[in-house]
Order: C-alpha cells, then sequence, then structure tokens
C-alpha cells in the first residue's frame, strides 16, 4: 500500500496551502472510515476526500485481524442476541435485526468483487459454520427455545439442532473428545456462517480509494482539534507525528471513525450532542492454537452462553480464523483492563475523557453495574490455567502447552446519560450526529465492523439526506446493496436470492453447497409428502 505523509499526502490534490477546502475528513483507518469512504467514492468519484491515521499503517487497532475475533456477526450463533424473558421467552428481533445488517455487508463486499476493485475474496472472507453449544439442562433448554423462536423466521432456515452426540462431533470433533457421556448437551449448527479477515478488508478498500486522484492519506497524522467555522465547515488541525508539524484542512463534513478514541474527538468537536457520552475501556485477550492436529480437526465458530450475572460481551467462543492465510483456533475472550482508548493509546486516556457533564452518568453506571465490576475483577486476576479450565469446558482435552495469550484490540463501552433515566451502559455501537449533519463519531463496539455496511448506509441517510432522495444515488445503492430499503424477513425469496448470489461471487463453497443441499432436502420432503397424501 502507498504511504503518505507529511505535505505530501495534502499535496495530492495539487495545493502548496494548508488551508484546502475537501468534501469529506475521515479520522481514523479502520473498516468504517474505510466503509464510508467507498460509498462515497462510488457515489460522488468527483468529491475530495482526506483519510488521516495516526498509526504507520491502516487497520491496525480494532480492525486489524488479529484484534477482533472475525465472526461476520449475522446472529446465527451469539446467545446474547436472543435474550430470554423472566417467563421464558426469547426475544428474536435483535438476532433478526443484526442478520439483516450484515447481509447488507455482504452484497457491498460482494459488489466490489464483482467489479473487480477487490481480486481474490479470499483473503478477507471464508465460509466457517456457526454453532451454539451449551451444557447442563437449563442450557440445553434454552438452546432448544432459541431454535424453535429462530426457526419461525425464514432467515434461519438453515440452522439445525440437535443433542446426538455423534452428530455434534461430525460437526466440531474436539467439542466431544473426552466428554462426560452423561453430561446434558446441545448444539445448534448455521449454514452461511462467516470468517472475516476486517483487516484485509480494510486495506482492500483503502486501496481501493487511492486509485483516485481525488483521496488522499495521510500515517503517522494525528488529529489535535476541531473546529466548527461560520460558515458551517469544519477546521481540522493536524499533526504529523514524523515531522512533528502541525497543518489544517477545512471540509465540509467530518467523520470520526477512531475506535477507541472517537469519544475524545467528538469531546474535542465541542458539539452539544457530545456532553451526553462517557466511555469505560475494556480490554480483550485470547488464547490461540496453531497445532495443525487442533486446527485441522476443527472448522467452526462455537458459541457458548455467558455465566449467569456475566455481562454480554464475556460469551465464550472457540473459533476458526483464517488471516492472511494462515488458520488458527482462538479462544476467548478473557477481559483485560487498561485505562487506555487504543491499544496503541494512552494511559491517560480515561481520564482525559472525564468532563462535568458526564462524571454523574459515570458513577451511576458504576453504582448500578456490580455484575461488570465483579466480572472484570475475576478476569484480572485469572491465571494461565483458569483460561484453559474455561477452554476445557468447549475442548476437554486441551492442553496449556498448546495454547498461547494474546492481547487483542481495546474496546471502549459507551456511557449515555439518558433523560430521566441517568447514566447507563450502552452495548453495541452509535452513531452520534452533530444536529445540522457536518460531523459524525462511531461510538461502541461489537457487532461493529460485521454491519460496517448498514451503519454507514444509516450516516448517508442522516448527513446527505438531499443526496440519497435523488434518482442518482438510489440507483447506485441499489447496484452497491440490492437489498437496500427492503425487508429480508418479509421477503424470503430475496433473501434466498441475496445468499446465493453473494455466495457465487465472494466464493463461499460451503455456502454454495449447502444451499443445493437444502434445495434437495426441500424436493424430498415435497415427493415424500405428495407420496403421503397419495
Amino acid at each position: 500500500m502507498k504511504k503518505v505523509s507529511g505535505q505530501k499526502g495534502f499535496n495530492q490534490f495539487g495545493s502548496a496551502t494548508s488551508e484546502k477546502l475537501v468534501d469529506v475528513v475521515l479520522i481514523g483507518g479502520g473498516i468504517m472510515s474505510a466503509t464510508l469512504g467507498t460509498f462515497i467514492q462510488q457515489l460522488e468519484p468527483s468529491w475530495t476526500i482526506e483519510m488521516f491515521e495516526r498509526l504507520d499503517e491502516v487497520a491496525q487497532e480494532s480492525s486489524n485481524g488479529w484484534n477482533n475475533a472475525g465472526t461476520g456477526h449475522s446472529a446465527l450463533a451469539e446467545s446474547n442476541y436472543t435474550p430470554q424473558t423472566p417467563d421464558g421467552e426469547v426475544k428474536m428481533g435483535k438476532a433478526a435485526n443484526i442478520y439483516q445488517q450484515f447481509q447488507l455487508s455482504r452484497q457491498f463486499w460482494a459488489y466490489l468483487v464483482q467489479e473487480g476493485l477487490i481480486k481474490d475474496p479470499a483473503t478477507f472472507i471464508n465460509s466457517v459454520p456457526h454453532m451454539s453449544f451449551v451444557t447442563g439442562e437449563h442450557n440445553v433448554e434454552f438452546l432448544r427455545k432459541r431454535y424453535q423462536r429462530l426457526r419461525t423466521s425464514p432467515l434461519f432456515d438453515g440452522m439445525v439442532f440437535s443433542e446426538d452426540r455423534e452428530q455434534i462431533k461430525s460437526w466440531a470433533p474436539l467439542l466431544m473428545e473426552n466428554r462426560d457421556p452423561n453430561q446434558p448437551i446441545a448444539a445448534t449448527r448455521s449454514r452461511f456462517g462467516t470468517d472475516v479477515n476486517f483487516g484485509a478488508l480494510t486495506h482492500h478498500m483503502v486501496d481501493i480509494l487511492q486509485q483516485s486522484e481525488n483521496f488522499a492519506l495521510s500515517m503517522q497524522h494525528e488529529v489535535r482539534t476541531l473546529k466548527r467555522q461560520k460558515d458551517g465547515t469544519w477546521k481540522v488541525t493536524v499533526k504529523d507525528l514524523t515531522t512533528n508539524t502541525t497543518r489544517t484542512v477545512h471540509s465540509k463534513y467530518v467523520f470520526i471513525g477512531a475506535g477507541g478514541a472517537s469519544l475524545t474527538l467528538l469531546q474535542k468537536s465541542g458539539i452539544p450532542e457530545a456532553r451526553a457520552y462517557a466511555g469505560f475501556p475494556v480490554g480483550g485477550q485470547f488464547i490461540v492454537s496453531d497445532n495443525p492436529d487442533i486446527v485441522n480437526q476443527h472448522r467452526a465458530k462455537v458459541y457458548g452462553k455467558a455465566a449467569v450475572g456475566a455481562p454480554p460481551m464475556s460469551v465464550p467462543h472457540m473459533d476458526t480464523r483464517i488471516i492472511d492465510g494462515k488458520k488458527v483456533v482462538l479462544f476467548g475472550p478473557f477481559a483485560s483492563f487498561s485505562s487506555k482508548f487504543l491499544k496503541e493509546g494512552s494511559l491517560l486516556d480515561l481520564f482525559g475523557s472525564v468532563r462535568p457533564s458526564n462524571v454523574l452518568p459515570m458513577t451511576q453506571v458504576g453504582l448500578k453495574s456490580f455484575d461488570l465490576v465483579k466480572y472484570l475483577v475475576g478476569q484480572l486476576v485469572q491465571s494461565n490455567e483458569d483460561r484453559i479450565n474455561a477452554l476445557r469446558e468447549f475442548f476437554p482435552n486441551a492442553k496449556a502447552e498448546d495454547w498461547t495469550l494474546w492481547q487483542a484490540g481495546q474496546r471502549v463501552q459507551i456511557i449515555k446519560n439518558v433523560p430521566g433515566k441517568g447514566g447507563e451502559l450502552h452495548l453495541g455501537s452509535e452513531l452520534v450526529h452533530a444536529e445540522d449533519g457536518s460531523l459524525t463519531a462511531l461510538l461502541g463496539a461489537s457487532p461493529g465492523a460485521s454491519v460496517s455496511a448498514s451503519v454507514m448506509l444509516e450516516l448517508l441517510e442522516r448527513c446527505f439526506a438531499d443526496q440519497m432522495a435523488s434518482d442518482k444515488w438510489q440507483s447506485k445503492i441499489k447496484a452497491m446493496v440490492p437489498s437496500y430499503g427492503q425487508s429480508l424477513q418479509d421477503n424470503p425469496e430475496l433473501n434466498q436470492r441475496i445468499l446465493l448470489e453473494t455466495s457465487q461471487v465472494l466464493q463461499l463453497e460451503q455456502d454454495l453447497l449447502e444451499i443445493r443441499a437444502a434445495k434437495a432436502q426441500s424436493v424430498q420432503d415435497n415427493q415424500q409428502a405428495v407420496a403421503t397424501q397419495a
């Protein structure tokens, strides 16, 4: 990838002055900025775009393949997206929404491949079945109810439930090695699961952006201040960390997609909307194995169920990962704590984000979040033996020597001052807009990258409403994301067509095999029904 630093990146627009007006400034070189930039470039090729990244490469924080689980969150296996009410009912709404959001991402990525803008989809996405796996009568009953509830939706047609040990062994052999034969177990398995290397995908998108003379990337550049001008534009002050010089750029629109640092930059913007927010950093760790005896027997992302009282972010999972052609298995997450908002951040980040407007909400969340505090304390005192014992709940024969500890990325959980309720901890991600739509910050974490296309389409609707209403933009967006504006839940045939088309373009061979098998089974079921009636 071409690297640009100092004045060179700015002068790609042919100006020797530091007061150039550009259409869009993207702060942060991660998947969100890259997605928004790519959308805008496809919609308006003549618009000028500047991207600033404080590190010496893009996609080095949360988007990096080693700093997240790469699940391609589509709610196929994650129990925290299907909460259970006190009376036992399993809620499906969030799972259905996330599934449809992920399908928008798949369509956008398929468009980039189909247009020849990304040559080899296997560099960033691969078929990996998604499974839920539980033990104990109570959890088995929950998973059964979850399966029954999800199966009422056409979105989850490919899901299979089993309590049969041999069936589960065929799906994920390591789960069943040396397992207590009297232990109640159950699993679901979903076709169309994927593993996504969001770091590689970000690189692909930035490469696409760099093919235009209207795009400039400046790495090792840190945005220091954001100031709204009287004419509605933004004055962005940027420091070149290699030369220790500062320059400014004026922009009609600013997107803050800087991961954990987005909160701090949002506060620096001075917009009133920022006063409602604070953040709490939580680090993540995984244990990773590249032992061929383990890796070659496991091809699945297997999600368990969080312990009673534990926060949703603690859902354990044992995942196949394919990163830059290397296949590994990871297990986690295990929480760590640092006051940094970024993996390569400052220990002063948390303290620097405290404002008079957010002290009380932060205190209220602290007082109300005993379960979270208890969970974090328990995680921080864990030994390596504790982590291996947690792994053995999934993989009974796990040996400590096969696994190494990896520090993943930092996540900043949203604390929001909600009128009438006070401070609340909001899990997930959230767009915060200036009232006039001239600036947006993305706060929060998972499902994040997986739903990046959906989130950026929401941003375009809010901040570029006039353009989004035009026939030109609507036509182009429909070409990039065919199901945009339509419900896959209400249109099963469209859902199946989108799955088939994106699977073909993205070369997800396992998906195609599953589709053919499902069609064959459907034909067989129909024939049996006819025979029975006869």
